[in-house]
């Protein structure tokens, strides 16, 4: 996996261009579902994991719950399954963390070390009020860097936070144009597999840029819930659709690949 730890969108899309053909993760189309561990039952967990399933991906239910999880695997045989968060770790091509952010912390320790280099998507919202201290460090350095500061081998993306689950439930595959969802990340092939999945899910992704610029749609960011398509969504933060990630994917969906 090529990894770019790059602080600024400007040099994150420049060297991208020079690695977009060797970084297309051959899992991440229609035609070679995605395994997803689903770190999480509840709310969160489960709209995704229906939304990815219906699309063809399989995906493992974890929770402290295990009656959730269960639950869940059992509605949505034979796509899904349930395990533990360790299970659930190593099952998947990518790792969901759909938990309250306050749970990273100590999930840092109980998966860490298994989700490794993976691509680990965080759709999960710092509060300061719910989730203490690492929710009010999160909510002042950005969710993203946080995340990846907390699991620092792993492909961090941030994706499928910046609006309610309801919305999303509502929203899914709505007549174009598409719900648009913002993602960040400074690895070129977790953020191909996050777009694929943002597309599967029924909406269109916009990449924003790497993990710091990913402030721009966590709470209190102008992207938070700002429920627009992909071109009002580029215009309102300041970002183009003319960057490898966005055009790479563009021409990956209207082929059907």
């Amino acid at each position: 996996m090529t990894a770019l730890k790059l602080t600024r969108r400007q040099s994150l899309f420049a060297a991208l261009g020079a690695l977009v053909p060797a970084s297309l993760p051959g899992v991440a189309h229609a035609r070679r579902p995605l395994r997803i561990g689903m770190i999480g039952s509840g709310h969160v967990g489960s709209t995704l994991g229906h939304l990815w399933c219906r699309a063809g991906h399989q995906v493992m239910f974890s929770d402290i719950h295990k009656s959730a999880a269960k639950k869940l695997a059992s509605e949505l045989y034979p796509l899904a399954r349930e395990g533990t968060p360790q299970e659930a770790a190593r099952f998947g091509d990518a790792v969901v963390l759909a938990v309250p952010y306050g749970a990273l912390p100590q999930l840092r320790h109980s998966i860490g070390s298994i989700v490794g280099t993976k691509p680990l998507i965080d759709p999960s919202n710092p509060y300061g009020w719910r989730d203490g201290k690492i929710g009010r460090l999160a909510l002042a350095k950005g969710a993203g860097v946080t995340t990846q500061a907390m699991f620092p081998q792993a492909s961090v993306v941030r994706a499928f936070n910046s609006e309610d689950m309801t919305t999303l439930e509502a929203e899914t595959f709505r007549t174009p144009p598409r719900l648009a969802l913002p993602m960040a990340g400074d690895v070129v092939q977790a953020l191909y597999v996050a777009g694929w999945l943002i597309h599967d899910a029924g909406f269109d992704p916009v990449t924003v840029g790497p993990l710091s610029t990913a402030k721009l749609f966590q709470p209190g960011g102008p992207g938070f819930e700002a429920r627009m398509n992909a071109t009002d969504l580029r215009n309102l933060l300041g970002v183009t659709a003319n960057n490898p990630i966005d055009r790479n994917l563009a021409t990956q969906f209207a082929g059907g690949m």
